[in-house]
């Protein structure tokens, strides 16, 4: 259970800031969807849970959380069945991601729930922002859920696991979102120095940092110490205020209005 904290003083730990050559500022924000923006792992992990115990594999709640969050359902099974000995083939793979979505779907239509300081912080940012998601879930999933939450139009980009051949923890995804940004609405271009990804798992933060780019790290599925190699970490999103962040891991912003 999370904790709030609403003294960001209190609730964002930042790491010290690295020196560079020259000063870049905050100019994109790139969010991870499954337990950043959306409460859905417990969802995947029932689903990811019934599909393999329908072949004899067992998932327990800790295995989950400890060894597979951060990995595309792909990388999910992977795992799986490389862990029990079992063959992998491309015809088995996809069987399973398609019993894994149909029963993630269904359990989302009845089980759809957004964090706390979710909505308030992409409202505060999408009119100063452009905003992007890189994630190893499904275009449809995504999309579904950006839909019944009200925000899908606010995203510039969205990055799916179809997108990329390495989802995470390689930077594949995090770069091809801002290279998606770049194409829609960045002039100059943008770098990863410019942007900063929000992320809930050590493998969405490796790849973050992998590809250059800053992270915020949200303890909605992994404890504050787990995240320690984030550049910023937050109990909650509802703590968050990107002024502060700008501040503390760009320096200053110079002369924007």
């Amino acid at each position: 259970m999370r904790r709030p904290f609403p003294d960001l003083r209190a609730s964002i730990h930042v790491a010290p800031p690295a020196r560079t050559g020259c000063m870049s500022e905050l100019r994109a924000i790139i969010f991870d969807f499954d337990g950043v923006i959306a409460d859905t792992e417990p969802l995947h992990f029932s689903a990811l849970r019934q599909v393999l115990a329908d072949i004899g594999i067992t998932l327990t709640e800790t295995e989950y959380y400890a060894d597979y969050l951060g990995f595309d359902d792909r990388g999910c099974f992977l795992a799986a069945l490389r862990a029990n000995d079992r063959d992998v083939t491309s015809a088995l793979l996809a069987d399973l991601m398609d019993r894994k979505a149909q029963a993630y779907l269904k359990a989302v239509q009845n089980h759809l729930t957004i964090f706390p300081g979710v909505r308030e912080l992409i409202r505060e940012t999408a009119d100063h922002y452009p905003l992007a998601i890189a994630s190893g879930a499904l275009r449809h999933e995504i999309e579904l859920i950006l839909e019944e939450a009200g925000f899908r139009k606010v995203f510039h980009h969205i990055t799916s696991a179809e997108d990329v051949v390495r989802g995470k923890p390689a930077p594949d995804p995090f770069l091809h979102a801002m290279e998606g940004l770049n194409r829609r609405t960045a002039s100059p271009a943008l770098t990863p120095e410019d942007c900063l990804a929000i992320e809930d798992s050590l493998p969405g933060i490796r790849a973050a940092r992998a590809a250059g780019m800053k992270v915020l790290a949200v303890a909605n599925t992994h404890t504050v110490q787990d995240l320690g190699e984030a550049d910023a970490i937050t109990h909650s999103l509802a703590d968050t205020r990107l002024s502060e962040l700008q501040s503390r891991l760009w320096g200053p912003l110079q002369g924007r209005g």
